[in-house]
């Protein structure tokens, strides 16, 4: 579901989202082109395939030579978006980071991970890989042109294939 407010925001959601800050629990909120798109957390298939996800391809990333991050801020202050985890060719450093080797999307139910794309193809993500708990899936998609990504059968940087790390993934059960 979206809810769109055009014009300025009302007061109530100025106080929503200044809530939501202080509370912590905007960390996936996100600035599209100036439009501020509030993110409900994760449920628990998202938190456990971010975490299968991240034991999974820390190896291949340390023998890539890339440095692996959770959430971060990829963009700036007024237009980013924040993939579940990245891979950079070097520690990050500060609030936004410009772009990453690898970005890494976890599909949740009424996520936008698929209109992210241009975005990150903006700013030179060379390889997205989405992992999708209830459909059992993971994809890896590389960059073939400044707009945009083909669904690619591995990851070039990791050097490993989308299926060999698809079945190294203990899916969830699909209750969650």
């Amino acid at each position: 579901m979206r809810t769109v407010v055009l014009g300025p925001w009302p007061a109530e959601l100025q106080r929503l989202i200044e809530r939501r800050h202080a509370l912590g629990i905007d960390l996936f909120d996100e600035v599209w082109e100036g439009s501020y798109h509030l993110a409900p957390a994760p449920n628990a298939a998202h938190g456990y395939m971010d975490d299968v996800l991240a034991v999974l391809l820390h190896p291949y990333a340390q023998a890539a030579g890339l440095v692996g991050t959770g959430p971060f801020n990829l963009g700036r202050a007024d237009d980013y978006r924040v993939p579940d985890r990245g891979y950079h060719r070097g520690r990050p450093r500060g609030t936004w980071v410009p772009t990453a080797a690898i970005v890494v999307e976890v599909v949740s139910p009424d996520d936008e991970t698929y209109e992210k794309f241009a975005f990150y193809a903006d700013h030179g993500v060379d390889e997205i890989i989405v992992a999708d708990p209830s459909a059992l899936e993971l994809t890896i998609w590389r960059r073939t042109s400044a707009e945009g990504y083909d669904e690619a059968q591995m990851s070039v940087l990791l050097d490993v294939a989308a299926a060999d790390l698809a079945r190294a993934i203990p899916w969830p059960d699909g209750t969650d």
